[in-house]
């Protein structure tokens, strides 16, 4: 069977336009100059019928609307049988509210992730007795939906925004921040929506992969800052910048891997911007900048 995978939102944390800012991107997107992006979410099959969501994005409701492979069946029939998240973040969580209409389906997290979610009372409102919670350990693959197997592996990144403390690291390699291998047959992809570096042991990983869906958040580590929206660089928030000699363009080079594709892009990097050189340099060394609505196959 072959693992179909698509795009859902390919913007990070706020999407594009980001509703409070006034960016050149977010002015291009509002105009229609550049096309329009929602939040970081994945959805993926390897039978065309059962479907598994990598990220409940705050968009979720607008994002199953646009795609038609996980339109309803019948009056409450679903193909989405399944949610998997990789971390606690607001723009992967939130979206889990939005799919509490009494439809059985399994949530899937490591057990810190599935701790902070239920250290929330919000989400109570995802009845237990419907939405089956089930725990991943780490490097132990799982079948989440018919033919399609998931293996959740550690990737340096931070805890939430929300749980940082005083001091916040942001190369923390646990169950808070994680990579997802998944399989299907012979084929393989590897999601990655956030990730604070590219070490030895992730190129390890990485490699022979058939499909990579890897963090695109910046292009350079002080964007925000150069811009003039925020104090944080890409290394404070928990992501790699795809530029520079430690970026991730960097990291790849030499890797071998099959298709390469960006996302979860913050709406400040001008790769989201077609004539942009950015773009040409990302594109020139093989890699895909992704899009709402783009679908593969592996």
């Amino acid at each position: 069977m072959a693992l179909r995978a698509r795009i859902l939102g390919a913007a990070a944390g706020g999407g594009l336009p980001q509703w409070n800012c006034g960016c050149v991107n977010c002015r291009l997107a509002r105009a229609g100059a550049i096309p329009a992006q929602t939040q970081s979410s994945l959805a993926c099959t390897a039978d065309d019928r059962t479907w598994v969501i990598l990220n409940a994005s705050p968009d979720i409701r607008q994002q199953i609307a646009a795609a038609l492979p996980l339109h309803p069946t019948g009056l409450r029939e679903s193909p989405v049988r399944a949610v998997l998240v990789t971390n606690g973040d607001i723009d992967h969580v939130a979206g889990l509210l939005t799919l509490r209409e009494k439809r059985p389906f399994a949530l899937y997290a490591t057990r810190e992730i599935h701790e902070v979610i239920a250290a929330n009372p919000i989400f109570a409102a995802l009845d237990p007795a419907i939405v089956e919670r089930i725990a991943v350990r780490l490097d132990t693959p799982v079948e989440i939906v018919p033919g399609l197997t998931a293996e959740l592996f550690p990737v340096p990144g931070k805890v939430p925004l929300y749980l940082e403390g005083d001091e916040v690291q942001t190369d923390l390699e646990g169950e808070q921040t994680v990579g997802v291998h998944l399989s299907s047959a012979k084929r393989n992809a590897v999601y990655i929506p956030g990730c604070a570096t590219v070490t030895e042991a992730l190129r390890a990983r990485l490699s022979g992969a058939d499909l990579v869906f890897f963090d695109g958040t910046l292009w350079q580590d002080d964007e925000m800052i150069r811009a003039g929206l925020g104090q944080k660089t890409g290394r404070r928030m928990g992501h790699i910048s795809m530029s520079g000699p430690d970026g991730s363009i960097a990291a790849f080079e030499g890797l071998p891997v099959g298709r390469k594709v960006f996302i979860h892009m913050n709406n400040t990097n001008p790769v989201l911007r077609p004539e942009a050189p950015e773009r040409r340099i990302a594109e020139a060394a093989g890699w895909t900048i992704g899009q709402d609505g783009m679908e593969f196959t592996a």
